[in-house]
């Protein structure tokens, strides 16, 4: 017999916009491994389990993904309920697919339960809506990054038709993004909004345009960002530090979870 793994979402930050069955999941786990940027309080509904550090972030040590993937069928050999907990969301750009071909391999059964991704979560923060009739029909997510060993990603061609756009990881190469996209054709003039530690109390917006990108992006601090680009942030004011919605009763949620 093997346990269960569960990629699960743990959304862009705040513990409250965790799903439903993720609060019951982390309630339910015996062991959790967890990505760089995962909220305390989100760890803390996993009252039960033994919590691994597994993260990766860009420029710092991080933990090798065949590795992860190992420990992962290890803990399925050992455990009844494995939480793989992941920012934003398990199918976008956090190499989920990588996991569940490693654990489908050997017969260890996985289900992934969705989160809120950060474009999504920014634009409601910002309350600007991503798609909007008669001015955006589509919208695209991109990433200039490419992993050591990987083939150059031709990421600009999916954005050139884009009404409305999102970039993740890219604000610490804002130099090359910008030329990137000009190159494409995307015009100077591109309304952009920079977001910084999405759904936390240090929330930043900075807006701009395409031309702009590098300066703000010397504004930014520590927290995680994600560029948004298209004529749906035109004329919305120049910059933003909104809160969020009153917190949920974290214990209270677990509980009904449970």
């Amino acid at each position: 017999m093997t346990g269960k793994v569960y990629l699960v979402g743990a959304g862009p930050g705040s513990p409250d916009l965790l799903t439903m069955r993720a609060a019951r999941l982390l309630a339910q786990a015996d062991v959790v491994f967890y990505d760089a940027l995962i909220h305390p309080e989100t760890l803390e509904l996993a009252v039960r389990a033994e919590k691994i550090a597994v993260g990766k972030r860009c420029g710092r040590h991080s933990t090798a993904q065949r590795f992860i993937n190992k420990r992962l069928i290890d803990a399925a050999l050992k455990y009844e309920v494995i939480v793989r907990l992941k920012g934003g969301d398990p199918m976008i750009f956090a190499r989920s697919q990588e996991e569940i071909d490693a654990l489908e391999e050997v017969g260890i059964s996985v289900e992934v339960v969705p989160g809120v991704t950060a474009a999504l979560a920014a634009a409601a923060q910002l309350r600007v809506s991503l798609t909007r009739r008669g001015v955006s029909r589509n919208f695209a997510i991109a990433t200039p990054r490419v992993g050591a060993g990987e083939t150059t990603s031709n990421w600009t061609a999916a954005l050139s038709g884009a009404d409305t756009a999102a970039i993740y990881m890219g604000a610490a190469q804002a130099g090359q993004v910008t030329s990137a996209l000009l190159a494409q054709g995307h015009r100077p003039d591109t309304p952009v909004a920079l977001c910084e530690s999405v759904s936390m109390p240090q929330f930043r917006a900075l807006r701009g345009t395409l031309s702009k990108l590098p300066e703000l992006c010397q504004k930014l601090g520590n927290g995680p960002a994600v560029i948004l680009l298209g004529k749906v942030f035109e004329n919305t004011g120049a910059a933003t530090s909104a809160k969020c919605t009153d917190p949920v009763d974290l214990n209270s949620l677990a509980a009904t979870a449970r």
